[in-house]
């Protein structure tokens, strides 16, 4: 053997063991890492944000480096209905939103984000577990190509404001800042209120300059995004038990290994019910926190605003089939 050879060899060794010892395989260098985008619209205060940066890990570790995942919050790359149009487009790879949006691409998604929709937080989790949110999910897979890997408890909603709110009369004719979602809107309306949509980055601002009357949102994203700061009272309306979907973009989902679609469905998965228990906890805590601050927490009578609302399910504004209603009403009785 050649003295030029015999170096050759030496290098390749060194070159291998080298690559072992920092945690590589030669095979494993030759592949090129997949940057992989993530986006929400949430603050990094948040769980969401918090469960999607473990998740990241979780999944470079469990795919032996083959994905990194870059997570981008606060809606630094869009506000909801744009990240919704980057999984279609591929411009964006991963997402969290709300059912309510992403009922704008197959209907009976929206289901799960109308107002009264759930009996109470066991019914909604009832629901995230059943066959029936398996079929929809299917469904929205099939229309769009995209597809749902988890459900995330977002919290009930409530309706902050600088008045009380005690009766649906209260609401008459309030300017109510709302996601632009017409289920989001369902509620406000059918009390006789004034449904606004801005931008969710934009919605504290609106409130200080009084663009805007009231706003609604469960209780850890009240806290996050400062709301209590320019609303003297948060009425406990809990108008929607809403949740967020994580889904995958078709582009990138088409490209994944069967094996790695069950890391990043399990990984997703465990990381939603993280964030539902944290979410459960802080709603458990938060009503002391905010009288704490000086804001008044008021108690109402769910009913009448219940039954105000009721007659819209299954009206105009529904997405939905009388069938999957029943079905969705039947759940854990």
């Amino acid at each position: 053997m050649s003295h030029k050879r015999q170096q050759s060899l030496k290098m390749a060794r060194l070159l291998t063991a080298t690559l072992i010892a920092g945690g590589l395989s030669v095979t494993g260098a030759v592949h090129a890492q997949e940057e992989l985008t993530f986006a929400h619209v949430y603050e990094t205060s948040e769980p969401y944000h918090e469960w999607a940066l473990w998740a990241a890990d979780e999944i470079e570790e469990r795919t032996d480096g083959r994905y990194s995942i870059s997570v981008h919050p606060a809606s630094s790359l869009g506000k909801e209905s744009d990240i919704n149009e980057g999984l279609q487009l591929g411009t964006v790879d991963l997402i969290y939103t709300g059912n309510q949006f992403a009922g704008r691409f197959y209907g009976p998604v929206g289901i799960a984000g109308a107002p009264y929709m759930f009996r109470d937080f066991d019914h909604w989790q009832a629901y995230a577990d059943s066959d029936l949110f398996k079929e929809i999910a299917q469904g929205y897979q099939d229309e769009t190509g995209n597809v749902p890997l988890a459900m995330n408890y977002y919290g009930r909603r409530h309706v902050t404001s600088n008045e009380p709110i005690n009766t649906p009369e209260d609401m008459q004719d309030l300017k109510i800042r709302t996601p632009n979602a017409p289920m989001y809107m369902m509620f406000p309306e059918a009390v006789g209120a004034n449904p606004t949509p801005i931008a969710f980055s934009e919605v504290y601002l609106a409130l200080q300059q009084g663009v805007v009357d009231a706003q609604e949102n469960p209780l850890p994203t009240i806290r996050a995004k400062a709301f209590h700061e320019v609303q003297d009272y948060i009425n406990l309306t809990g108008h929607i038990t809403d949740s967020l979907i994580t889904i995958a973009g078709g582009p990138l989902w088409n490209r994944l290994s069967e094996e790695d679609r069950e890391v990043f469905r399990e990984v997703y998965t465990e990381a939603g019910e993280r964030i539902t228990q944290d979410i459960l906890k802080s709603e458990e805590e938060l009503v002391a926190w905010f009288e704490e601050q000086g804001v008044t927490v008021n108690e109402v009578d769910i009913e009448p605003f219940r039954e105000a609302t009721i007659p819209a399910h299954n009206g105009e504004a529904a997405t939905w089939d009388q069938e999957t209603y029943d079905r969705l009403q039947a759940i854990g009785q």
